[in-house]
């Protein structure tokens, strides 16, 4: 099986919006089949949604469609009928999942519900691989995820992070690191990123006073990048400014953004 995670579908608004669409769309158009996910601890089906503009896209691809309510460990059970009811009303699902991914309650009938409407065939990727996704990716990956946990809500949105620097070396003696709080003397992996925002402000959130939460970010962030390579690492980030990057098509597509 080969999962396609798709950004959820919203009304594009700049650039990197409609960029985001056209990844959904190229993935709905290659799916087998296509799994909605839903919170069900949220309010259900609304109209005007972005759960309802999913249904209408899916509607159109015409493949079998499951529905996956996520968090039902959270539900009250005499909630959770009428919430399942609710959405099998408004379209017709091939088949409705309650699932807990945290506990991993559901997700075995959901994978072999996936695999009787998948149809045979040799795989496209050698079996080795767990994701055609490279290193610097899933890097760069670990270091927005922690922007997202530790910053408000407005900055996460507007960060991008680009790896400038990924190489393996010899330990060197040098001078202890303000950023990462490590003597790169013990370390293996050099990584240099660059966190990008659109605005000053956003830059002076990011960084914290005296560099406190930028130390943070990288702290969190090296832990699980270590963890992920399977080697010390040593990990120095810079915040910049790049005002209206999500409406730069050319930055973008550098970026990977837009093919």
């Amino acid at each position: 099986m080969i999962f396609l995670d798709t950004p959820g579908l919203i009304k594009p608004r700049y650039a990197l919006h409609e960029a985001m669409m056209a990844s959904a769309a190229s993935a709905i158009a290659d799916a087998d089949v296509l799994l909605l996910m839903t919170d069900a601890t949220g309010k259900g089906f609304e109209e005007d949604s972005e759960e309802s503009r999913c249904l209408h896209a899916l509607k159109e691809a015409a493949k079998p469609v499951f529905l996956v309510l996520n968090k039902v460990d959270l539900v009250p059970k005499p909630r959770l009928l009428p919430l399942i009811d609710g959405w099998a009303r408004r379209f017709h699902f091939e088949e409705i999942f309650p699932v807990s991914a945290l506990r991993a309650d559901g997700t075995a009938e959901l994978l072999q519900g996936i695999v009787r409407r998948l149809p045979q065939h040799p795989p496209f990727y050698p079996t080795d691989i767990v994701s055609e996704q490279n290193e610097r990716f899933f890097v760069a990956e670990i270091i927005r995820e922690k922007v997202f946990l530790l910053c408000e809500e407005e900055i996460p949105y507007s960060t991008s992070v680009e790896i400038v620097e990924f190489v393996e070396r010899q330990p060197v003696v040098a001078e202890d690191s303000p950023r990462s709080g490590r003597s790169p003397h013990r370390i293996k992996w050099l990584i240099r990123a660059d966190i990008h925002v659109e605005r000053e402000s956003q830059k002076g959130i990011l960084i914290g006073k005296k560099g406190g939460k930028l130390k943070e970010i990288g702290a969190l962030a090296r832990k699980d990048i270590e963890r992920f390579l399977q080697h010390p690492v040593y990990l120095d980030l810079h915040v910049k400014v790049r005002e209206k990057w999500r409406e730069d098509e050319g930055w973008l597509q550098r970026q990977g953004y837009k093919q």
